[in-house]
């Protein structure tokens, strides 16, 4: 029999997280309920969740924080859970490398919906990423060696590990949050190839994310001031199309 999925239910009303841990028990999880910050910090390395559900206002560190130190040492999902439904919320969360967002009150069918579509799709990433082979390719036109691998790319001055989700430009480590790493990861990936906003809108953050193609044009912007100048690749515009990482 296949291990259950663990869920860690963060959340300071536990009426709420009860409720949420019997509709994902239902459905064959296995949960584990923190009702603060500091636990849900404690138990995250002894529990090793498949996925967090993560309140925003917690009592002591909120909901924010707790998502912006899972991150620093997990890549493992998080949806977070307010009764905010301002975007400005929605974009922070997000940017701090949550994976979705629920407005309370909701539906447990849709929970749960989503709750699946998540893990579905960090497994894929996960497989595929195990699946590919470590390949050396060689630029023709500037002799060098470019190295790629499932989890590492390597360019002139630029060097990306989503392993550790570090980013080196220069020689010099750069602050990047998960979704423009991994944003920057996936176009590097694939060299010349153009992707629409709405492809990488998808790819990045799943077609149940209820933002626009703004968002994609957000990240790229941002991208672009932090590893800018380099004359053998860049993020190019394709215009009425999409974007694509330029070599050569």
């Amino acid at each position: 029999m296949a291990e259950k999925q663990k869920i860690l239910i963060v959340d300071d009303d536990t009426s709420i997280s009860e409720l949420i841990s019997l509709y994902l028990e239902k459905e064959m999880f296995d949960t584990m309920c923190a009702e603060d910050g500091e636990e849900a910090l404690k138990l995250f390395p002894e529990y090793k969740p498949n996925l967090v559900i993560l309140d925003l206002m917690l009592p002591g560190i909120d909901g924010y924080e707790v998502c912006r130190r899972l991150r620093a040492i997990s890549p493992v999902p998080v949806i977070m859970l307010s009764a905010k439904g301002e975007t400005f919320d929605k974009v922070l969360g997000l940017e701090l490398g949550a994976d979705d967002y629920m407005i309370k009150p909701f539906e447990s069918k849709e929970l749960v919906a989503r709750v699946k579509a998540v893990l579905r799709r960090y497994t894929h990433e996960q497989t595929m990423e195990a699946s590919q082979e470590s390949v050396r390719t060689h630029s023709q036109n500037e002799g060098e060696e470019t190295l790629r691998s499932g989890n590492f790319i390597e360019y002139t001055d630029l060097i990306i590990n989503k392993t550790n989700y570090s980013v080196f430009y220069k020689g010099h480590a750069v602050e990047m949050p998960p979704k423009e790493l991994e944003l920057l990861f996936f176009l590097a990936s694939s060299p010349n190839q153009v992707f629409t906003r709405e492809q990488l809108l998808d790819h990045i953050w799943g077609y149940e994310f209820a933002g626009d193609s703004r968002t994609v044009d957000v990240h790229i912007k941002r991208l672009r001031e932090k590893i800018s100048g380099n004359t053998e690749w860049e993020i190019s515009t394709v215009w009425g199309i999409g974007y694509k990482f330029r070599v050569g």
